[in-house]
C-alpha cells in the first residue's frame, strides 16, 4: 500500500553534491511553414484533391491522440474547404485504444487540443463500435462503424519516425487508417502479430482498407525539431506507398536529438501520449521497451521522470522506462487508461511502475546517487520539459566541455547555477533565455 509519502531508508542519505547545471540551446534546422491554414487551402486547390470531393458526400475526418502543432487549425481549414466543396464533414477520433478506449475519453483527448465541435464548425461522432470490412488470410480488419458508412474518409495524421519498430513506413497515414482507424478491436489483432512485422501487416492492411473503402486522401503533416509544422501534403491513395516512405524519410532528417553520446542521468519534467505514442520517444532518450532491439543513441543510464502533461489525461504509457518517478506522477496516473494502451500494444513493460520518490528533488538525488563508478560532482545530466522539446535545454557542468567543442550543435546560455526546488522540493522551472538575462 502507497501512501502519501514514501519512508525509506537509502544508505548514506540522498543530501548528495550534484553539478551546477546550465541552460543550453541545442542547434538543428528548424524551417517552419508561415501559415498552416494557407497551406491547407494551398492542398486543396490542387485538382486531384478537389476532384475527390462532391457535393452532399458525408466524409469522416479521422484525428488522432497525438500533440501535433497546429492540428486543431489544420482539421478546422480541412472542415472549411470540404464545406466549402459542398460535403458534409464530420471529425472522428482515429486513435486505437486511446482515451482509456471510451468515446468519452476518445472526445476528452480531442477536446484537450482544440478539436471541439464549436471550433471546427463540424460535429464530432465518438464511437467505439467498429465494423468488420473483410479479412485478410484469415484475419479481421476493423474500421470504425460511422467512417465506414461514410461516403468518404480522410485521415490527419503526423509523419514520424515510429518508437518500436523501422521500417518504410512507419507513423502516418498507413498507420492511423489501419490501427487509428480500427479503434480497439482493430489495434488489438494488429498489435497481436507484433511490432516487429508492423513494416509489412499495416501496409498490407492499409491495401485492403483502400480496395473496399472511399479512402480520400490524408493530410500529412512533418514537424521540425522544435516541435513546429515543417511541411503539410495531402497524399492520395494512387500515391500513398510510395509517397509515405518518402515523407518519412523527411521526417527522420527533421527529427531533433540529444546530441550526446552518453548521459549519466536523463531528467524528464512531463511525459504522455500527446508527446509520444510511448510518453517519452525512445527515439530522444535511446531506451526502448524490453525485448525491442533499439540501437538509438544516447546511451542513458538513468532516467527520472517527474510529471504527466495535462493532455495525457493520466495516461502514462511508457512509464515504465523511466527509472525513477514522483509521487505527483504516481497520483496522477491513471491506472484504467494506461492499462488499456498498454494491453493493446502487447507491451505490458510499458505499463510498470519505477520506483517512487517523494518529490522532485528525491527522484533527481536517487536516480544520480545510483549511478556506478562516477562521483555525484562528475555526472553528466541532462534535463529537458520532455520529448518533443529539445532545443532548449540545461546540462551539467561536466557536459560544458563537449559542448564548447561543438559550436555547431550548441549554443551555451546561462551561467552554471545549481537545481532549485521550493520549500516542497518541487523543481522550479528551467530559466528562459530572458530570465537569465534579468538574473545577470
Amino acid at each position: 500500500m502507497i501512501g502519501e509519502k514514501i519512508e525509506v531508508n537509502v544508505g548514506g542519505g540522498l543530501n548528495i553534491v550534484l553539478p551546477d547545471m546550465v541552460q543550453i540551446t541545442q542547434k538543428f534546422e528548424t524551417q517552419k511553414l508561415k501559415s498552416v491554414e494557407n497551406a491547407v487551402r494551398q492542398q486543396f486547390s490542387r485538382p486531384e484533391i478537389k476532384g475527390k470531393v462532391k457535393p452532399g458526400m458525408r466524409i469522416a475526418v479521422g484525428c488522432g491522440s497525438r500533440g501535433i502543432a497546429n492540428i486543431a487549425e489544420c482539421t478546422k481549414t480541412v472542415i472549411d474547404e470540404l464545406k466549402a466543396l459542398g460535403a458534409k464533414p464530420f471529425v472522428f477520433p482515429a486513435m486505437g485504444s486511446h482515451g482509456g478506449a471510451t468515446a468519452d475519453g476518445q472526445r476528452e483527448v480531442l477536446d484537450g487540443y482544440g478539436i471541439n465541435e464549436s471550433f471546427i464548425g463540424c460535429p464530432i461522432i465518438s464511437d467505439m463500435a467498429v465494423e468488420e470490412i473483410g479479412k485478410i488470410d484469415g484475419m479481421p480488419v476493423f474500421m470504425d462503424k460511422h467512417a465506414a458508412s461514410a461516403d468518404g474518409i480522410i485521415v490527419i495524421p503526423r509523419i514520424k519516425p515510429h518508437t518500436n519498430y523501422r521500417a518504410p513506413i512507419e507513423s502516418g497515414i498507413v498507420k492511423m487508417l489501419t490501427i487509428g482507424m480500427g479503434k480497439i478491436d482493430g489495434a488489438t489483432t494488429l498489435h497481436s502479430f507484433g511490432m516487429d512485422v508492423f513494416g509489412e501487416l499495416l501496409p498490407k492492411t492499409a491495401q485492403f482498407i483502400l480496395k473496399n473503402k472511399n479512402f480520400l486522401f490524408g493530410v500529412a503533416m512533418l514537424e521540425n525539431a522544435a516541435d513546429e509544422t515543417t511541411l503539410l501534403e495531402a497524399v492520395t491513395p494512387e500515391k500513398l506507398f510510395t509517397r509515405e516512405p518518402e515523407l518519412q524519410a523527411l521526417a527522420k532528417n527533421f527529427m531533433p536529438s540529444l546530441q550526446f553520446e552518453e548521459i549519466d542521468v536523463l531528467v524528464i519534467e512531463k511525459i504522455g501520449k500527446n508527446i509520444s505514442g510511448a510518453g517519452m520517444d525512445p527515439n530522444i532518450t535511446g531506451r526502448n521497451s524490453r525485448g525491442v532491439a533499439w540501437n538509438m543513441k544516447p546511451h542513458v543510464k538513468k532516467i527520472a521522470v517527474l510529471g504527466l502533461t495535462p493532455e495525457t489525461h493520466g495516461n502514462a504509457t511508457g512509464i515504465g522506462s523511466a527509472d525513477v518517478i514522483t509521487m505527483n506522477l504516481y497520483k496522477n496516473l491513471d491506472v484504467p487508461k494506461t492499462y488499456a494502451n498498454v494491453i493493446t500494444s502487447t507491451y505490458l513493460d510499458g505499463g510498470v511502475i519505477p520506483i517512487i520518490m517523494n518529490t522532485d528533488k528525491e527522484a533527481i538525488s536517487l536516480a544520480s546517487k545510483t549511478v556506478v563508478r562516477v562521483k555525484s560532482q562528475d555526472l553528466k545530466i541532462v534535463r529537458i520539459a520532455n520529448t518533443l522539446e529539445v532545443v532548449d535545454i540545461q546540462v551539467s557542468e561536466p557536459l560544458l566541455d563537449y559542448v564548447k567543442a561543438n559550436p555547431e550543435k550548441f549554443e551555451i546560455k546561462g551561467k552554471p547555477q545549481p537545481f532549485k526546488y521550493d520549500k516542497k522540493g518541487s523543481l522550479y522551472p528551467m530559466l528562459g533565455e530572458e530570465v537569465e538575462k534579468a538574473l545577470a
